[in-house]
């Protein structure tokens, strides 16, 4: 029998039309990630992917005590991806999904080499134990023996990728790097990008020239590659970048030993890297309550997934989030935060207390944009050296732009410091509208790092207000710079000092030039430096943070252990020493 169309009744109609717009209730709640947040993406390889499987595994196996989650993602093959994998999946597992922890052991022996194995010790060409015209500022023999040793901990720091590397690079997340390297020390293992400036700093006061060009060099050849430096040399970084000193490299190196050659192969990079900050997702327009629209720039990390380095610390942190959406945005805000190099930190987080607020994607942060000017700077001032005349003066221009942008968007005249400014729409591509209360007012270390930037350092009026802004703050502490004044767990907050922190604010200082700044500084230099020696001398090491409430006390909080070794205390320790000196008669001790 044919079929016969009925019409609908009107109850099937009304339960259908529920149900359609049901559908369509799902498809557009706000729950789901359109286009306008999904944002861009660089995939990983196929071999992370593995080795972020295997420290899932690994957690579960092991537990939560003691467990690093970068220590896999470093690990290398020792047969083919294939055959890793199919003995992998092999691996019996008890009803939990877990597999035993003597399984995966004897699976890890035979199939994967120690994270340790990619890189071999070496000693840097150009160390010597006394080199000639060390530190001549520095007095105090007592001082002068522990610089020796400092400098003595380059030797300990230098690495080389292995020859297994360069022939299989497809079994390593180590990237291959022509040049030896200074690594910052126990679990970092290869070179970081932010952490070569302060290095360098140490190795040129080292007289370690050929060491510091090899390491530019090195992050040469990753832009040339990735388009910009990565967060660090693994195939897991490649999503993001970390704060654009490069050219700061650049001119520190040139300005001691005039190598034209090295400005000629770096001015191509520099390019590269200018167009990555202020383009696409990292720039943004705004205008300010003049009308006046400005370009300035934010971190934001080309992924949304956990970041495979942290893999299991991102999930779990996570977890307690709604939605693969909600997840995702949390990811891109995490490892956006981890561009910046200070994760963590309140200063990212809407909620102090919640670490799943990030939004670092949703802030102007000041320290980028002053590494921008400075970057731009270096460019007009690199470009004149070598007779291109053109780029030198775009980028002159440039860096006006920038200074009268983050006056007008950052700076605040009532707190005397410059301030993070937050987006109401971070995935707006309209020109944002300037409101002054979307900048942050609380207190971070941060909101003076322009005065390390020329423009601002050599404005007298300008650093006098500044300087009774950080006096009043309550940042400067018995051993150095708190990186803020927010208790919260989060490394990158009291009572932890850092030493680039330290650094590029006692520099600003002692360039302005004026007493009161300098005196300051030199105050800022010797707290740091009493606060290093005496931790050493007890400790045996050089650590990555200080606590800066008590001279002599290394640093916590944050999602790993306190790491010595350590590239950028070291490097800090040895500039101050030869900016600054140290007299005979001043005690290096915590009196």
């Amino acid at each position: 029998m044919g079929y016969k169309h009925k019409s609908l009744s009107p109850i099937i109609f009304i339960f259908v039309f529920v149900f359609i717009l049901s559908i369509m209730t799902i498809t557009v709640t706000p729950d789901a990630c359109g286009p306008k947040h999904s944002g861009p993406i660089v995939p990983t390889t196929p071999l992370v992917k593995f080795l972020v499987t295997l420290q899932e595994t690994a957690f579960r196996a092991f537990g939560p005590k003691d467990f690093d989650p970068k220590l896999y993602v470093d690990l290398s093959l020792k047969r083919n991806l294939s055959a890793a994998v199919e003995a992998f999946e092999k691996l019996p597992r008890n009803e939990s999904g877990s597999v035993p922890v003597k399984e995966l052991n004897r699976f890890m022996e035979e199939y994967l080499a120690a994270a340790e194995e990619d890189l071999v010790v070496v000693s840097p060409v150009d160390y010597v134990a006394e080199p000639e015209g060390f530190l001549p500022k520095v007095e105090s023999p007592e001082v002068r023996a522990w610089a020796l040793e400092v400098h003595s901990l380059w030797k300990n720091l230098c690495r080389k990728v292995s020859g297994r590397v360069l022939e299989k690079p497809e079994f390593h997340t180590l990237l291959p790097l022509e040049n030896p390297v200074i690594i910052p020390g126990s679990r970092f293992r290869e070179v970081y990008y932010w952490d070569s400036y302060w290095i360098i700093r140490g190795l040129l006061a080292s007289k370690m020239y050929e060491t510091a060009k090899g390491m530019v060099y090195n992050l040469i050849s990753l832009v040339n590659e990735f388009g910009y430096p990565l967060n660090g040399a693994r195939a897991y970084y490649t999503n993001r970048s970390q704060p654009p000193l490069l050219s700061s490299m650049v001119v520190e190196i040139y300005n001691r030993i005039k190598d034209e050659t090295l400005l000629a192969k770096s001015l191509p990079a520099l390019l590269k890297e200018h167009h990555f900050w202020n383009s696409g997702v990292h720039k943004v327009v705004i205008q300010d309550s003049l009308g006046l629209n400005h370009s300035l720039s934010r971190y934001y990390a080309r992924w949304n997934q956990p970041r495979p380095e942290s893999f299991t610390i991102d999930t779990e942190t996570a977890s307690k989030l709604p939605s693969k959406c909600a997840k995702e945005k949390l990811y891109r805000e995490t490892a956006s935060t981890a561009e910046s190099g200070m994760d963590f930190s309140t200063r990212w987080m809407r909620d102090e207390s919640d670490l799943t607020t990030l939004s670092t994607t949703s802030i102007l942060p000041v320290d980028l944009n002053a590494f921008i000017l400075k970057m731009e700077i270096d460019i007009s001032i690199l470009a004149n050296a070598i007779g291109d005349s053109v780029t030198a003066e775009r980028f002159k221009e440039a860096s006006h732009a920038r200074k009268k942008a983050i006056d007008s968007i950052l700076w605040n005249a009532e707190k005397h410091q410059w301030l993070d400014y937050w987006l109401t729409d971070p995935d707006s591509s309209e020109i944002h509208k300037w409101d002054a209360s979307n900048q942050n007012k609380k207190l971070y270390a941060s909101n003076f790092a322009p005065l390390w930037i020329e423009p601002f350092s050599s404005d007298v009026k300008l650093v006098d207000e500044v300087v009774s802004s950080l006096e009043n703050s309550g940042l400067i502490c018995a051993a150095g710079i708190a990186t803020s004044l927010i208790e919260s767990g989060q490394q990158w907050d009291f009572p932890n000092g850092w030493a680039p922190t330290q650094h590029m604010i006692a520099e600003g200082l002692v360039n302005s030039g004026t007493e009161r700044a300098r005196q300051i500084a030199r105050d800022i230099a010797i707290k740091w430096t009493k606060t290093n020696y005496v931790a050493f001398k007890e400790t045996g090491a050089m650590h990555e943070k200080y606590d800066v409430r008590k001279c002599g006390a290394s640093g916590g909080g944050g999602e790993y252990k306190p790491q010595t070794g350590f590239g950028w205390s070291n490097g800090v320790v040895l500039a101050f020493l030869e900016t600054f000196g140290w007299p005979q008669d001043l005690k290096l001790d915590c009196t």
